[in-house]
Order: C-alpha cells, then sequence, then structure tokens
C-alpha cells in the first residue's frame, strides 16, 4: 500500500513539484517535523538567487508590423523560512525584476511582494498561519479551477511554464487555520478586503489585486482508499455565489497517474463581467462548470509526460468568440485583460501537453517541452526549455512561439516568438 502511494507522490512531484505539495497546503511539512528535516531547515533558512537573460524576441502589435528587438532581464528572489521557536514559523518571500523591453511587454520594473506570514503550530495536529500567504490550489497541472486565489496575484509572468507562474505570485493576505488527523484534514481561510484597486506603482505591495474583496474558503480532503484521496472545497467571493470545487488524483499503475479537477457554481459568464453594464451582454447568472482532467506517465528514465483536457464553462463557445473578435475590438480587449487578470481560459476547450526528462542524455541536464492549444480557435504556444544544472548555478536556453490568427488567444500575444539564454545563481 505505502509503495504504490509514495509511486503515486514521486510521479505527481516529477512532473509538478510546486502545485503537488500545495495540494494540502503544507500539510506534509507541518506533519513531516524530524530532527533532521529541522536541522536542515535551520542551516537553510534563506534561499536568494539571482536571474539574468538576455534573448531576441519578435513583437507583435495589431496593425503595425512585426518588430524584433532585444531583451535583457535581471531578478532577485528572496526566500526566507524559519522556525523561531519550537511553535513559531516565519515566512518572508519577494521578487524583484528589472526589464529592459519596450511598453508592449509590459513594465520595465516590478517588485512581487510574494508572501509574508507567521505560522504557529502549537500541537502537531493544529495550525494557524496569520499573514500574505500564497495558497495554491489543483490537482491538474495546466489549468486549475479550484485554484480560487489565483486572480490578480502576478505582477510579472516572466515565463509561461505553470510551474513558475504559480511560484511566482504574489499571496492574498489571510488568516488560515488547519486540522490534521489520520487521513485526513480540514482548511478554513478568511481572506478579508484590504484595498479597492489594484495598483500600477513599480514596488507597491498590491493588496488591491489580491484583497480586493471579502473572500473565504474551505477544503477538507479524506483518504478513501489506498490511492483514491479527494479534496472537497466551498469557496465565497462577495461578487457571486458560493462556488464548489473537488481535486482528485489516482494511482492508475505504477507509472500512471490520473488527476481530476473540477469548479462549479451560480455566476455571470465572463464576457458579462468584462463588459460594462450599458452593454447588450444580459447579466447571464447560471450554473457554470470548469475542469481539467489528465493522465502523467512517468517513465523508469525519468521522463514524464502530461496530456490534460480543459474547460470552461464561463468562457465564450466559439461562435461567440468568433463574432467578438470580429466585430468591437473595445470589447474583445476588455474580455482579453479580464482573461489575463484571471489566469482563465478564453474559450471553452483547451488541451494541455507538457514533457519533461530529467538527466536527458547526461547527468544534470533536463529537458522540458510545452504545448497549449485552443481547440476553438486553433491557436497555439509552444515553449521548449533546456537547463543544465550546476551545485549553485543553472544555465539554461528557452524558445517560444505563439501561432494563430492575429485576433486569436495565441496569436493575439504581444511575444509572438523569443529565444533567450538565463543564468541563476543560488548565494
Amino acid at each position: 500500500m505505502r509503495q504504490k502511494q509514495a509511486v503515486a507522490l514521486i510521479s505527481i512531484a516529477l512532473c509538478a513539484p510546486v502545485y503537488a505539495a500545495d495540494v494540502a497546503e503544507d500539510d506534509a511539512l507541518n506533519l513531516a517535523d524530524t530532527t533532521a528535516e529541522t536541522v536542515k531547515a535551520e542551516t537553510s533558512a534563506w534561499r536568494v538567487f539571482t536571474e539574468a537573460t538576455a534573448g531576441r524576441t519578435t513583437v507583435h502589435q495589431a496593425g503595425v508590423p512585426d518588430a524584433t528587438e532585444d531583451t535583457q532581464r535581471l531578478s532577485l528572489d528572496v526566500l526566507f523560512d524559519k522556525k523561531l521557536t519550537p511553535e513559531l514559523r516565519g515566512v518572508l518571500s519577494d521578487r524583484l525584476d528589472l526589464n529592459h523591453q519596450s511598453d508592449a511587454l509590459g513594465q520595465q520594473t516590478l517588485n512581487s511582494f510574494k508572501e509574508a506570514y507567521l505560522s504557529w503550530q502549537p500541537q502537531s495536529d493544529r495550525v494557524l498561519d496569520v499573514g500574505r500567504i500564497n495558497v495554491r490550489y489543483g490537482a491538474a497541472m495546466g489549468y486549475n479551477p479550484t485554484d480560487f486565489f489565483r486572480e490578480g496575484a502576478n505582477r510579472a509572468i516572466t515565463s509561461v511554464d505553470p510551474n513558475a507562474i504559480r511560484e511566482n505570485r504574489m499571496g492574498t493576505a489571510m488568516l488560515r487555520g488547519q486540522t490534521l488527523w489520520k487521513g485526513g484534514s480540514l482548511t478554513a481561510i478568511v481572506a478579508p478586503k484590504v484595498a479597492d484597486a489594484p495598483s500600477n506603482a513599480d514596488w507597491s505591495a498590491d493588496f488591491g489585486a489580491t484583497n480586493n474583496r471579502n473572500r473565504w474558503m474551505l477544503a477538507a480532503s479524506q483518504q478513501l482508499a489506498n490511492n483514491f484521496n479527494p479534496q472537497f472545497v466551498l469557496y465565497g467571493d462577495a461578487r457571486q455565489p458560493v462556488q464548489m470545487g473537488m481535486n482528485l488524483t489516482m494511482l492508475v499503475n505504477d507509472a500512471t497517474v490520473a488527476q481530476f479537477e473540477w469548479s462549479g457554481g451560480r455566476q455571470k459568464s465572463l464576457l458579462a463581467q468584462a463588459l460594462p453594464v450599458s452593454s447588450t451582454v444580459a447579466q447571464d447568472e447560471a450554473f457554470r462548470n470548469r475542469l481539467a482532467t489528465g493522465l502523467t506517465y512517468t517513465s523508469a528514465s525519468k521522463l514524464s509526460i502530461t496530456a490534460e483536457y480543459h474547460y470552461n464553462g464561463a468562457a465564450v463557445d466559439e461562435a461567440v468568440w468568433n463574432a467578438l473578435r470580429s466585430s468591437s475590438m473595445l470589447d474583445y480587449a476588455s474580455y482579453r485583460q479580464l482573461i489575463q487578470e484571471e489566469l482563465d481560459l478564453a474559450t471553452r476547450q483547451a488541451a494541455f501537453l507538457r514533457a519533461t526528462w530529467q538527466d536527458a542524455f547526461i547527468n544534470k541536464l533536463d529537458l522540458t517541452a510545452m504545448l497549449r492549444y485552443n481547440l476553438d480557435d486553433h491557436s497555439k504556444l509552444s515553449w521548449l526549455e533546456a537547463r543544465y544544472r550546476l551545485d549553485k548555478s543553472e544555465i539554461a536556453v528557452q524558445w517560444q512561439l505563439a501561432s494563430g490568427d492575429d485576433s486569436s488567444d495565441f496569436g493575439a500575444m504581444a511575444q509572438r516568438r523569443y529565444i533567450q539564454a538565463l543564468f541563476r545563481y543560488y548565494f
């Protein structure tokens, strides 16, 4: 039994180390508080790295010929995670991105105040956290319907890799309580309103992006069988009725894991949310579903392949999408802006593929390939990376291509294609 569970966890961890660990919101970390891990935490409270990139990108803007330009970025990422007392843990995380690029690609300087919270664990099965916390939910990799706190959380997206997007986003100011028992857990979150609207200031903590309304969440999980441990979520939001969600991973065989993620509830369509009240779009509140499901296969040679199907019942269907992008450019732009803020699907259906090969050909060389495919307008986003890991540094080459009609999901991206070299150094 334990062997099969271990295989499942390893399979998920190899393909998505960020989100897999967060499905239970650090429960494993809180329970695995052995002496050896405590010593390790004491000697590595700081994780600091700097990252530099240099590359060439093709900038695409509607009505203007494509232009090629050189881009550079310098980033500093700081994480402090330390046991302050036997019962109290402190976490602080921040990222600064300095970009040399055109205005079409975004701001030149952006600081992301990612996390700052205290975690109190008076008992091994009781945890209370307060502060800004990056809460990440979801069993899938490419799209997470139950990741309700993702909206507005990314000030700077330096990579389209979903793991990097989750890792680099800002947390939400909240009070979080957890209780654990054998085979299960219950989590309660209250996230109050802190500010009215997001801020574009370079150094803003930007609580208006993550805490612009009152929100809450309940999440419960219980192991029902050896390889069956579902998680159920209830999410409350001041602007819409309560939403429900479920996360599930199951071991198909010793090398394959199936993942299923769903959310649903009464809400307005994304088009109705994006357009002003005076528009002709009806305020069409109805029960809408979101879904992400797929398989992850991991070979003995450390090759992990994930294939997923994504569905967004709140997005426009193919007919409305074609009409929208051929009629009012103002409505089209408003809709795309909302999609970008919420990191949601622009249309109803999409496919996602990702392959990662660790220690490919030679030791410490990792190869990653990713494809996003919009099933409604047939646009594509392709991304490749080769990364070589040294003791205190990493060297990578990345390539990206967005293809499709100018008004399609990926064809309208400002960064139509790029190739860049990356160097990361850990202090």
